[in-house]
């Protein structure tokens, strides 16, 4: 029998995204995909229950790397959030539909990847 495990993980609390200019990344994802500031911190923004943190790595010295496997925003129309993003200049750079759900891939100013993303199978 399994032993509980102490981690005990209740959810995610925030994601750092790696960027060379926090204020201009947070305009965008505030602006152009329209997350809202966090109440309790307005360096950050929040996405549903996770709050989003904005970090140059390059100012502590550490190379920057953009995010290729980005992270998925769960939307309710993916074609219809792609077309209006699209509209605002975002770029796309890959699309699917997996058999269980819809994705487009859109990268942020420093070419992370951001996937718009949304489950139509339900769960067996």
């Amino acid at each position: 029998m399994a032993s509980a495990s102490a981690l005990g993980v209740e959810r995610v609390d925030f994601i750092t995204i790696a960027t060379r200019d926090p204020a201009r990344a947070r305009s965008w994802y505030h602006e152009t995909l329209g997350l809202p500031p966090d109440p309790n911190n307005s360096d950050e923004l929040v996405a549903g229950q996770v709050t989003l943190s904005f970090w140059n790595p390059e100012a502590e010295g550490i190379d920057f790397q953009p995010s290729v496997g980005g992270f998925a925003l769960r939307v309710s129309d993916v074609e219809a959030a792609r077309a209006e993003l699209e509209a605002k200049g975002v770029e796309f750079v890959g699309a699917a539909d997996t058999g269980v759900c819809h994705m487009a891939v859109c990268l942020d100013p420093d070419r992370n990847a951001v996937i718009l993303h949304r489950r139509y199978k339900p769960y067996e």
